[in-house]
C-alpha cells in the first residue's frame, strides 16, 4: 500500500496491490472507496472525519478489525501540504469571527444580520427580471434529509436510486414544461447554462463541419450575461436592433443574418422579451435565423410568464437554459444557490453537458445514454437524455447542485400542471395590475399590441430629471415606505423595471402602489417649488433611526414625514440600517473596510 502523491489536501490516491479486494473488504465495513482501476483507490476526507473512521480505514486496508495502533498514533498528523501553499498570516482575525463564544450570542448575532435585511418575510421584493417570489417552507424540507444532503455525487450508483429517479423525473418534468427533447441538469447557474447551451451549439456545427460558424447574434436589450457567456464559448457578438416599442428589429435582424449568413452560428434571444412584453414575432424571429442556418438560443430569465402557457420548443427556440433559482422556486439572491439546467431539440441532443458514471471494475468514467442509447447504469432505454457527451461537462458532478434539485421536484410536484399554469396567470395578472394602476402617475415605457405587458413591466420616471430627481431617489426612498426597490436603470436608464411574481396577494400589490403614488406627490412638490430641491424626502432618504432619534434635524420636512410615510410604517416599520450610499461611488473604488493585520497586532 502507497499513497500516490506527495501533496494532497482532502482526497488521497492510494495504490495497492489489488483494488478489487480493499473494495470488497470496504463493502463489508459499510465504506465507500472511489475504484480508480485495478491498483488504486481514492479517499476522501474532511472535517467531519474522526478516529473512528481511520480505524475503519485501517481495517479495510489490513483486512482485519484488529487495532494494532493507541490513540497517541492518531495525533498530529505530518502537513502534506506544500510549503509555498502554507497560510503565513493569521486565519479569520476580524473580531466576528472570534467573539461569539456561545450559541445564545451566535443565535443574537444572526439576527441582528436578519434584521438588517428586507426580506419576502417583511414585504414583496418586485425585482424585474429577477422572479423573486416564495420558497415555500414544505419545498424546503428534502434538503435537510441526510439521503440528499450527505450524499456524495460519485456513490455506487445501487445506492443513489431514489436519488437518480428524482434527477431523472425532473428532467422529463422540465422537458414536457419546455418542450424539449432532452434536458441536462448539470449547469450550476443561469449564465453557466447560457454557456453550456452555447457549447452545444458551438459543437453542433462543427459536427456538420461547419466550424466556421462563429457569429451569435445579440439584441440590444439582452441580459449582460449574454454576450459574456457568447464571447467565452468562442463566439463573435454581433449586435442586432430594438425599435421603440422594444421588440427587436425585424429589420435589422433580416440584413444581419444576410450579412453573416456563412458564419452564423446562433440568436439569443430573450421571452418575453427583456423590456416586459410578449413579441408577436418571436416565431418569425426563429424562421429567419434558421433559414440563415443558425441556431435559437432563448435566454429563460422569464419562464415564469410561459410555464403551462407556451413552450419554447414549440415556437422555434433550439435550446433554452431555465433558471431553477428564478421560475422553480429555488431561493434566489444574496449569493445563494442557482441551477441553470438546458433544455436542447433533439438535434442538439448529444452535445448537452454529459453524465458521469464510473466504472467501479477499471474505475473508468464512463457517461450517460451513449452511443447506441443505452443507459450505463441500468442498460435500459432507447431515448437518450444524454448523448456521447460531446459537448464536455461543464460542472464537476453528474447532476451539478443536486441536493437543491429537491426544491423544485417539490414545486412541480406539489403544483401540477394545472398549478404552474395558474401561476403564470397571476403572475401576468399581478404585472399588469400594477401596471394599469402607476401608468398615470409614471408612464408604462413597454407594452403589447393590446396595451398589456408580460409579468413585469417598465415605468418611466426620467421626466422627473428637469426637477433634479433620478430614479435612484425614488429606490432610496422606497426604503422609508418598507419596499425593496425594483430593478433600477435596466434595460433603459432612468426607469424602474416591476415583476410582482404570483405569491403576491392583491392587498400587497396595492401597498406597493400605494407607496408609489405616495411618493410621485412628494416629487411633485419638489417640481414645484413647495420642496427643497436638495433637502428633501427624496434625496435624503432612506432615513435611518438614528437619524430620526438625533437632537439635531435639520431638514424642512418633519421626522414623521421622514420615517412614517404610511400608516403601515406605523404599525410595523423596516428600519434601513445605514443611509444614503453612492453607489456608483462604491462600484467605481473598490477597497476592504476589513482591518488591517498591523491594526490587530497592535491594538
Amino acid at each position: 500500500m502507497k499513497i500516490a502523491h506527495e501533496n494532497f489536501f482532502d482526497t488521497i490516491r492510494v495504490e495497492v496491490d489489488s483494488s478489487e479486494i480493499i473494495l470488497e473488504h470496504a463493502e463489508k465495513a459499510d465504506c465507500n472507496l472511489r475504484p480508480l482501476g485495478p491498483r488504486a483507490v481514492g479517499i476522501s476526507l474532511d472535517e467531519t472525519t474522526t478516529p473512528r473512521d481511520i480505524e475503519l480505514l485501517m481495517s479495510v486496508f489490513r483486512g482485519t478489525f484488529v487495532r494494532d495502533f493507541a490513540d497517541d498514533d492518531l495525533g498530529e498528523p505530518p502537513i502534506r501540504i506544500p510549503q509555498s501553499a502554507i497560510r503565513t498570516s493569521e486565519l479569520l482575525a476580524y473580531p466576528v469571527f472570534n467573539t461569539h463564544d456561545t450559541e445564545t450570542e451566535m443565535l443574537r448575532y444572526l439576527k441582528k444580520l436578519e434584521s438588517r435585511d428586507l426580506s419576502l418575510t417583511t414585504s414583496m421584493i418586485p425585482l424585474g427580471s429577477c422572479t423573486m417570489k416564495l420558497n415555500a417552507t414544505a419545498e424546503m424540507f428534502p434538503i435537510s434529509w441526510p439521503e440528499i444532503s450527505k450524499l456524495h455525487p460519485f456513490a455506487p450508483t445501487e445506492q443513489t436510486a431514489g436519488y437518480t429517479e428524482m434527477c431523472e423525473q425532473l428532467e422529463n418534468w422540465l422537458a414536457e414544461i419546455t418542450g424539449f427533447h432532452a434536458i441536462s441538469l448539470q449547469p450550476n447557474a443561469g449564465s453557466q447554462g447560457e454557456y453550456a447551451g452555447l457549447l452545444a451549439i458551438r459543437e453542433y456545427h462543427a459536427s456538420r463541419n461547419e466550424g466556421q460558424r462563429n457569429v451569435c447574434l445579440i439584441p440590444t436589450s439582452a441580459h449582460g450575461t449574454n454576450p459574456a457567456s457568447a464571447n467565452m464559448a468562442g463566439f463573435r457578438v454581433v449586435s442586432v436592433a430594438c425599435l421603440k416599442d422594444g421588440d427587436i428589429d425585424l429589420a435589422d435582424l433580416r440584413a444581419k443574418a444576410e450579412a453573416h449568413a456563412r458564419d452564423l452560428a446562433a440568436l439569443m434571444v430573450t421571452y418575453p422579451s427583456t423590456h416586459g412584453v410578449f413579441e408577436p414575432t418571436i416565431r418569425e424571429i426563429c424562421d429567419i435565423v434558421h433559414a440563415h442556418g443558425g441556431q435559437v438560443y432563448m435566454d429563460g430569465a422569464n419562464m415564469n410568464a410561459q410555464v403551462g402557457l407556451c413552450r419554447p420548443g414549440d415556437y422555434g427556440a433550439d435550446v433554452c437554459h431555465l433558471n431553477l433559482h428564478k421560475t422553480f422556486c429555488i431561493p434566489h439572491g444574496g449569493g445563494g444557490p442557482g441551477i441553470g439546467p438546458i433544455g436542447v431539440a433533439k438535434h442538439l441532443a448529444p452535445y448537452l453537458p454529459r453524465e458521469f458514471i464510473l466504472d467501479p471494475q477499471s474505475g473508468r468514467v464512463l457517461f450517460g445514454k451513449g452511443q447506441h442509447g443505452k443507459h450505463p447504469r441500468n442498460g435500459s432505454g432507447s431515448d437518450y437524455r444524454y448523448g456521447g457527451g460531446k459537448g464536455g461537462n461543464i460542472s464537476a458532478a453528474p447532476y451539478g447542485s443536486a441536493s437543491i434539485l429537491t426544491i423544485t421536484w417539490m414545486y412541480i410536484r406539489m403544483m401540477g400542471a394545472k398549478g404552474l399554469k395558474r401561476a403564470s396567470e397571476v403572475a401576468i395578472l399581478n404585472a399588469n395590475y400594477i401596471a394599469k394602476r402607476l401608468d398615470p402617475y409614471f408612464p408604462v415605457l413597454f407594452k403589447g399590441k393590446r396595451g398589456l405587458v408580460a409579468h413585469e413591466c417598465i415605468v418611466d420616471l426620467r421626466q422627473w430629471k428637469s426637477a433634479g430627481i433620478e430614479v435612484e431617489d425614488v429606490a432610496k426612498r422606497l426604503m422609508d415606505y418598507g419596499f425593496h426597490a425594483p430593478t433600477v436603470s435596466w434595460p433603459v436608464a432612468g426607469t424602474m423595471m416591476i415583476e410582482p411574481t404570483e405569491s403576491e396577494p392583491k392587498h400587497e400589490l396595492n401597498r406597493f402602489c400605494d407607496a408609489m403614488i405616495s411618493i410621485h406627490a412628494e416629487m411633485e412638490a419638489i417640481a414645484k417649488g413647495k420642496m427643497d430641491r436638495e433637502n428633501n424626502m427624496l434625496k435624503k432618504a432612506p432615513h435611518t433611526a438614528r437619524q430620526i432619534a438625533s437632537e439635531n434635524w435639520d431638514h424642512p420636512y418633519t421626522r414623521e414625514q421622514a420615517a412614517f410615510p404610511a400608516t403601515w410604517t406605523r404599525e410595523h416599520k423596516f428600519w434601513p440600517a445605514v443611509g444614503r450610499i453612492d453607489n456608483v461611488y462604491g462600484d467605481r473604488n473598490l477597497f476592504c473596510s476589513c482591518p488591517s493585520v498591523e491594526e490587530f497586532q497592535n491594538g
